[in-house]
């Protein structure tokens, strides 16, 4: 259903879920309790930074540096409805 969405990525201050259906992802900064969504061209830029990353250098510290990148300018409080 449209609510279809998948947790990809899960560390002490990040998670990001996957919306197929929107071609988009949730980055949520846990520590400021935050979320940015992203889609088209940025979840497409965003998904390539992570799949460029050497896999001897994929970790959870190289994982967030990058969503600490995305999110610095870009997340917004997150609005509990």
């Amino acid at each position: 259903g449209a609510t279809d969405m998948n947790l990809v990525y899960d560390s002490a201050h990040y998670a990001i879920v996957a919306y197929p259906v929107q071609e988009g992802f949730e980055l949520v900064d846990k520590a400021t309790s935050r979320s940015l969504f992203v889609q088209g061209s940025v979840a497409r830029a965003l998904r390539r930074t992570l799949d460029d990353i050497p896999d001897n250098e994929r970790d959870e510290e190289s994982i967030d540096a990058v969503l600490d990148t995305y999110c610095a300018g870009a997340a917004r409080a997150i609005v509990l409805h």
